[in-house]
């Protein structure tokens, strides 16, 4: 699952290089990925490392190099639990790893069982429509998924713009008339496809737009010949509630394990006032 997400989050950075000049480093099995001169964790995180080489000081170190040459001051760095070697407390310690209070939730399901679910689950309001987005379209559609994640610069839109019609990549909205009001991607790498960059606008909330776009994804996924569906989304502190992990539960993924993360911050980067 590790390498599915390593996988397509190389290529979403990938389709914003010719605009944006995105960099990354594969290394150890897995992934740096950088915007250059933004330290932001949509944009520049570390995934997948671990699996075709230990996890060591001199692993992490290499990874650090490669954001310092980026001029990034500070990056996520996502470590599988099965990847975590023992000696990771002590490398923590020695390179400024500091531990983040949002870990993240992996989740995967058979495409089959999850197609039949999500469309039995799905109340989607007789306003909206769930469908693809047309290449014409690809600009506003990104910039509905960065403001529906939050995002009030949408320096970044040229990545999820750039999967629009991609080799491996289908995206999807729901619609309100004819705005667009709600994202969401299916990236497919053989027989696994990866939900991906879901999201909706504040007034469209909470009348089933993602639970419909997991849907969509999941027959497309199916008519795609994908066994498996796999996803991410920020896990539930306490107190907390996650609307897109309950959406991706209730359409029959199963949560299999917690992902925490680290960030790097580079003690020598200028400090702003």
């Amino acid at each position: 699952m590790e390498q599915a997400e390593c996988d397509t989050c190389a290529d979403y950075v990938a389709a914003g290089r010719a605009a944006l000049g995105t960099r990354e480093l594969r290394i150890g099995g897995g992934a740096a990925l950088a915007l250059p001169g933004e330290s932001s964790a949509l944009w520049s995180r570390v995934v997948g490392l671990g699996f075709d080489e230990p996890v060591t000081v001199d692993l992490i170190e290499r990874v650090i190099d490669f954001y310092r040459e980026q001029k990034i001051a500070s990056v996520m760095i996502q470590l599988a639990p099965q990847a975590e070697p023992a000696s990771w407390p002590e490398i923590c310690a020695s390179l400024n790893l500091l531990g983040d209070r949002a870990a993240w939730v992996k989740l995967a399901g058979f495409t089959p069982a999850v197609a039949e679910r999500s469309r039995a689950v799905t109340r989607l309001d007789a306003a909206l429509r769930v469908g693809t987005v047309p290449k014409e379209r690809a600009e506003e559609w990104a910039a509905v998924m960065l403001r529906g994640m939050g995002r009030q610069d949408t320096r970044g839109a040229a990545m999820p713009a750039g999967t629009v019609g991609r080799q491996g990549w289908q995206s999807f909205a729901v619609f309100e008339g004819s705005a667009i009001v709600a994202t969401a991607s299916l990236h497919v790498m053989g027989n696994v496809g990866h939900l991906f960059g879901g999201a909706t606008l504040p007034g469209a909330r909470r009348r089933g737009a993602q639970s419909a776009l997991i849907a969509a994804r999941a027959e497309a996924a199916e008519e795609a010949g994908c066994h498996w569906l796999i996803s991410e989304v920020v896990a539930e502190a306490q107190g907390e509630h996650n609307p897109s992990l309950h959406n991706l539960l209730r359409a029959g993924m199963t949560a299999r394990y917690q992902r925490p993360n680290w960030t790097w911050s580079d003690p020598c980067a200028p400090r702003s006032r």
